[in-house]
Parts: structure tokens; C-alpha cells; sequence
């Protein structure tokens, strides 16, 4: 990208960033699709809704909980006029009822499967457990789909500097599994700023098709 995309991608994040809607079961009605969407997909506590306050240079745009389970609706933020953002229900929770975990996961899926304007799925892993059994069942469900997906590790400034590179070689390794997927992996950390520019920089990229 060039130095001046570059500039734009960061002005585009630092500009408004306002939340526009909120779903909370499969079937509610979803905002108009009349901007390209990116949704942040991920196991509870992975980090999605610090991640996206980071992106935004915001401290509470997006919920964020230690509790896992905290984000129990979609929540759409409109990004400037230009990129719609979702933060989506987090996955693979266990302190939460058989009936209620199932009903999330029903909405989560029903929307991956039937959004027309969704252009990216970023798929959340944290850098500290690597990729498990559920990320690999959504990472299904998006390639069913055909909803092209980008994986990015969170977290990775608590993963030691002697352990990043087999981390990272496991996240590309579950990318190619999944034709979906593409081949590059961003490891981010929303504490550090880690990895958060070439975030933005790609997400930016999806305003422009």
C-alpha cells in the first residue's frame, strides 16, 4: 500500500465511528447493506471488541468485559460513511446456559450465511491458545459460505519472542485448510498497537470495491 493509502486508512479510523444498530437473535431485522461490512468473529474473550476500540483509537466504542459472553448481540458501528464494522457474539463460551449459547450461535450463524453486503470475516484467534476445534468449525462455516476470511491473532504482545514464529505458523497452517482463508495472518496487539496499522490498511482496502 502505497505511503498515501496509508494516510488515508488512518484518517478513515481517526474519523467518526458510531454504533447504528444492535440484533439479538436470529431473525431480527439487520441494518440497510448499503455499506461494505467487516465482522470480527471469535471465541469469547479473544478480543474482539478491544481490538475494534483499538482500530478506532477509542476506549469504549465496544464493550469490552473480561466476562466471556459479555457481547450478547450483533453490534454494527458505521465507520465514516464508508465501512459498516460488526461486532459479533463470541463463541465457545461455557458459563452461559445450553439454550441461550445456542440461540447465540444460531444468530451468529444465520448472519454469516445470508449478509450480502459482507465483504470480510475476521476471524479472532488469541495468539496465546493458537487456534482450537471451534475456530476451525467457524472457519468451516465461513468457507461453506464462501465468505472470504482473514485470520488475526490477538493478544500477541503477551506471546513470547522465542514462540511468535511457530504461533504464526500455526495460524497460516489453519488458513490453508480453509480455501476461504487467505494466505496472510495480522498479529495485533490492542494494548501495544501491535499489527494495528496493517489492520486498518486492509479493512481500508474494502471501501474501495
Amino acid at each position: 500500500m502505497t505511503v498515501d493509502a496509508e494516510e488515508a486508512a488512518r484518517k478513515l479510523f481517526a474519523g467518526p465511528c458510531d454504533f447504528v444498530w444492535g440484533a439479538q437473535k436470529a431473525g431480527d431485522a439487520l441494518p440497510p447493506g448499503k455499506l461494505p461490512e467487516a465482522a470480527f468473529v471469535g471465541r469469547s474473550n479473544a478480543g474482539k471488541s478491544s481490538l475494534i476500540n483499538a482500530l478506532t483509537g477509542r476506549k469504549t466504542l465496544a464493550r469490552v468485559s473480561q466476562t466471556p459472553g459479555a457481547t450478547r448481540q450483533i453490534n454494527f458501528f458505521d465507520l465514516g460513511g464508508r465501512l459498516m464494522l460488526a461486532d459479533l457474539p463470541g463463541y465457545g463460551f461455557a458459563k452461559v446456559s445450553k439454550t441461550e449459547a445456542a440461540a447465540w450461535q444460531a444468530m451468529i450463524f444465520a448472519y454469516l450465511r445470508g449478509r450480502s453486503p459482507l465483504r470480510r470475516a475476521l476471524v479472532l484467534i488469541d495468539a496465546r491458545r493458537g487456534p482450537k476445534d471451534s475456530d476451525s468449525q467457524v472457519l468451516g462455516l465461513l468457507n461453506a459460505a464462501a465468505v472470504s476470511t482473514l485470520i488475526v491473532l490477538t493478544k500477541f504482545d503477551e506471546v513470547p519472542a522465542d514462540a511468535r514464529a511457530a504461533v504464526l505458523d500455526a495460524a497460516r497452517a489453519e488458513a490453508r485448510r480453509h480455501t476461504v482463508a487467505l494466505e496472510a495472518v495480522i498479529a495485533t496487539s490492542a494494548r501495544s498497537g501491535e499489527g494495528i496499522p496493517a489492520l486498518r490498511e486492509h479493512l481500508y482496502e474494502l471501501t474501495a470495491r
